[in-house]
């Protein structure tokens, strides 16, 4: 068949065997995102000059550096993430976890939590391993309690505390007790109220057993793949932040000092539009000098929680229906467990 107008590109799809002489089917060559960005990247080049005069805003400018400080903070962890994720769907079969965890939802719940502290990353990294591990048949309940126990009570997280806050052993205490009991009322709130329909099907989709031969084209895929959509949701929420970050004057931290409840909830507020990296915000609360450390500490305990960032990567996830229900109980449960760890631990 003559190539006809409007025909770029002419490729082979069948086999020689299949295909009957002298015919070949043709298909268009489609845009794709890569090269949408390459385009993109080569009009930022040629046209730097006029963009930075048009950009040049002291507001722009403090957005952008916090819009690429989140992703920067959180590309690794997430990237982390996904590759335990791929690794979870690959090498681990689902009846090993079957044997592992309990069969009852509350203890395993207990289980997953506690098993947050094994695993060094942040908030981003957790929800891509969550959901791997739906899929391979773990109780939603005990995946949700991982997800929320795995940003906040790992050594890294505890150490980086632990040297912002020189000579307050009390408050590194208190923010692992604050955030480990987050995870596990969650976790059981979800076993006893959550329903199945509330998460989107793909995410509770069962993955078949992988053949020895596949596991590390198995590994690739659901790597590639998990990166490729929780991407995009961080960088939305990114823009959110640095969007919030731009609009929220500093000054108002200083009529905070003598009013710790006013303080508990602008804090707590003010965790979720920062999103900051788990490994990353205590230096921040640090450096809130005019603040008591109950406050400090419920910024803590709910920024790994729950953040416009988190929200809108369970939302790509898991779906908005989840992420409606699930990010304002977690909010409320999050303030609630570092007010009373505060109490107990005495920070003050």
């Amino acid at each position: 068949m003559p190539d006809g107008p409007g025909i770029i590109a002419v490729v082979d799809t069948l086999p020689d065997t299949a295909a009957e002489p002298g015919r070949r089917t043709r298909r268009r060559f489609r845009i794709s995102s890569v090269e949408v960005l390459c385009a993109i990247l080569l009009i930022a080049i040629l046209g730097q000059d006029r963009l930075q005069q048009l950009f040049d805003v002291p507001a722009l400018r403090t957005g952008s550096t916090v819009f690429v400080a989140v992703c920067v903070q959180a590309l690794p962890f997430l990237v982390l993430g996904v590759l335990i994720s791929g690794a979870i769907a690959a090498f681990v079969p689902a009846r090993v976890l079957e044997k592992v965890l309990p069969r009852r939802a509350g203890a395993a719940v207990g289980v997953a939590g506690l098993a947050g502290v094994a695993l060094p990353g942040c908030e981003c990294a957790s929800v891509p391993v969550a959901r791997r591990l739906m899929g391979q048949g773990v109780a939603p309940a005990a995946a949700l309690a991982f997800l929320l126990a795995a940003p906040a009570v790992n050594p890294v997280v505890l150490v980086a505390t632990a040297v912002a806050f020189p000579g307050k052993p009390e408050l590194v205490l208190a923010r692992f007790a604050g955030s480990l009991a987050t995870a596990m009322v969650m976790g059981w709130l979800w076993a006893r109220f959550g329903k199945l329909e509330w998460i989107t099907a793909r995410a509770l989709r069962r993955l078949p057993e992988v053949a020895d031969g596949q596991r590390w084209r198995v590994f690739a895929e659901t790597a590639r793949t998990d990166l490729a959509e929780a991407g995009g949701f961080l960088v939305l929420g990114a823009l959110i932040s640095s969007a919030l970050n731009v609009l929220v004057p500093s000054k108002w931290f200083g009529v905070l000092g003598d009013q710790i409840v006013l303080g508990v909830v602008v804090m707590a507020v003010l965790a979720v539009v920062l999103a900051l990296c788990s490994e990353a915000d205590a230096f921040v609360a640090a450096s809130l000098t005019a603040l008591p450390l109950l406050p400090k500490l419920v910024f803590l305990v709910v920024g790994p929680a729950v953040d416009v960032k988190l929200f809108a990567l369970q939302a790509g996830t898991f779906g908005r229906s989840f992420a409606v229900r699930f990010a304002p109980a977690t909010f409320v449960v999050a303030v609630a467990c570092a007010v009373v760890a505060g109490v107990l631990v005495g920070v003050a």
